[in-house]
């Protein structure tokens, strides 16, 4: 029961990873687009929604509606006067890019918040569980795993069977080709960062409501990010929810072997998929 435990909250936790995992899947596994800042717009959108939550008082669900337009703003802009003028075969520059970024948003993050942590109060929500068995699966991390079924499941569908999805695959596949057929892939290219910055704005508030968030953390939300993409398969929405998964059981199992394994179990599993499948488990041929 033990492990049939750790799975679950595994799974669970993956959920979480998975919001993070399915905007990196979306600009890299598709635009190809090297997003190092993506870990810093996560923590950045987290402390803004802490920020709105002390001065006005709002709940979760409130800042999420305030933080996804945000997000989304932010990703349009960053992609329309920055990663637009870098966007190209070699994947180099916008990496160089957005490091850059990331630099200067964790020195602002720290101007204006400082290095301590915060957190945001989800109320009750963040004390109610369920009892199966003798198991106990908290409200919160559901209601985060079914986001992120919901996400992945509503981006997929937008991928596959809008104009929007199938402009920006065909911008993607081949940029002078699309562009020769009409399609403005800069204007296609900054919605669709608006759409992966949009989905860290419901992140932002589930990692705010489940842990502490601080001006340096935007690291580790990239790492986890980029090793489910990995896993998962480039270019695959459902492959970065699956990556999510493995890394979130992985995790939970190391961590109940021993308590300082938890976070080295899950990069020594993406080590492994990436020596035994680098393409990654759902990847497209």
């Amino acid at each position: 029961m033990r492990w049939v435990d750790a799975i679950i909250q595994g799974t669970l936790l993956g959920g979480l990873y998975a919001q993070y995992a399915i905007g990196m899947s979306l600009m890299f596994g598709v635009m190809r687009i090297v997003n190092i800042a993506h870990g810093d717009l996560v923590v950045l959108l987290a402390l803004i929604g802490i920020s709105l939550a002390a001065v006005f008082g709002l709940g979760p669900g409130f800042l999420v509606l305030l933080l996804v337009p945000i997000g989304a703003l932010v990703g349009w802009a960053l992609q329309r006067f920055i990663l637009n003028r870098l966007v190209g075969d070699d994947p180099l520059p916008s990496l160089i890019a957005t490091f850059g970024i990331s630099i200067a948003l964790q020195n602002a993050m720290l101007a204006i918040w400082s290095a301590d942590t915060r957190s945001l109060d989800a109320g009750a929500l963040a004390s109610k569980s369920f009892q199966i068995g003798e198991m106990y699966i908290g409200l919160l991390p559901i209601l985060v795993f079914v986001t992120a079924v919901i996400l992945t499941a509503g981006l997929s569908m937008v991928l596959k069977g809008t104009k929007f999805g199938r402009a920006l695959r065909a911008a993607a596949a081949d940029r002078d080709a699309a562009t020769l057929s009409g399609i403005d892939t800069k204007s296609i290219y900054a919605k669709a960062t608006a759409v992966a910055v949009g989905i860290l704005g419901i992140a932002a508030v589930f990692q705010a409501t489940r842990t502490t968030i601080a001006p340096a953390d935007g690291g580790g939300q990239l790492i986890y990010a980029f090793e489910a993409v990995i896993i998962g398969g480039m270019g695959s929405i459902w492959g970065a929810f699956l990556g999510a998964m493995v890394l979130g059981i992985a995790q939970v199992i190391g961590s109940r072997i021993d308590p300082g394994w938890g976070v080295l179990a899950g990069h020594l599993v993406f080590l492994v998929v990436l020596a035994w499948r680098p393409q990654g488990i759902m990847s497209r041929k």
